[in-house]
């Protein structure tokens, strides 16, 4: 599959007449535009943050274009760097959502880490990719994301039901249960939300739209079947890192929402209005 990658990145063709321009680039603004026109006349009150977005967009990928230019250019050593930054920066992301959890930062970091490790672990070992920095960086940011996205929602969710049901916790907590049992229910609903996009996104996968990583493939003048091919190894590959992240980030939520004497921590007793 790592050639299939290779591949598609090394015949990019996006608009089929020619490598996509700077000066197309500006030409497309000119749906951004229309978007804060819209905004404009229908009072939305979003044109800042669409031109913030905007320019963000163009800075923040530009830099990454010239970052990952150079280092597929004979530097692949800097793979795990590349990697670590995105990591560093879901977890910040990730643990600013979910900041009432008492150490959410350790949580973040952990579950993203350990999925995209165990993810790109398993895919190495059995050889479906290698470790060719131009395989491991566009996936290992795909499955970075989806996790970051996935521990959010387990902590915010976990703790918020935590918090709106602590007398039935408590109540099950006085009944003689460990803190796992008394949180059962709610940890099965944060573990269940979170993971339910990806897998709903998989079940309609070509049939409601063409995914990421196909339609790219395609628009590098790949076969849509070699498209496919990859296409199922990604989705796979979200559902399996998700999986990770989820069970990581609604163990050690847990853990952070109670004491070692199966108490739930002061700061879960009010739930902030």
């Amino acid at each position: 599959m790592s050639m299939m990658v290779i591949a598609a990145v090394e015949h990019s063709s996006l608009n089929i007449s020619g490598n996509i321009s700077f000066t197309d680039v500006a030409l497309a603004l000119c749906l951004v535009a229309v978007a804060v026109v819209v905004s404009r006349i229908r009072e939305v009150g979003l044109e800042g943050d669409l031109l913030v977005a905007t320019f963000r967009s163009f800075a923040q990928l530009l830099a990454i274009g010239y970052v990952l230019d150079y280092v597929f250019r004979g530097h692949g050593v800097l793979t795990l760097v590349v990697l670590g930054v995105m990591v560093g920066t879901a977890t910040i992301t990730s643990g600013r959502r979910s900041r009432l959890v008492p150490g959410s930062y350790a949580v973040a970091v952990g579950a993203i880490a350990l999925a995209a490790a165990g993810t790109l672990g398993v895919l190495t070992l059995l050889g479906i990719i290698t470790t060719n920095a131009r395989a491991v960086i566009p996936l290992g940011s795909m499955i970075i994301s989806s996790a970051m996205n996935t521990t959010s929602l387990v902590m915010v969710r976990l703790r918020d039901d935590l918090a709106a049901h602590r007398r039935e916790v408590e109540a099950r907590l006085s009944l003689g249960q460990t803190s796992h049992q008394a949180a059962a229910p709610w940890h099965r609903t944060a573990m269940r939300t979170a993971m339910l996009p990806t897998i709903d996104q998989t079940k309609v996968v070509g049939l409601v739209a063409l995914p990421g990583a196909m339609t790219g493939m395609i628009l590098a003048g790949a076969s849509p079947l070699a498209a496919i091919r990859l296409q199922l190894v990604v989705m796979y590959m979200l559902l399996g890192g998700n999986a990770f992240a989820a069970l990581v980030a609604g163990e050690a939520t847990l853990r952070r929402l109670f004491t070692r004497h199966h108490q739930l921590v002061r700061s879960l007793r009010r739930v902030p209005t």
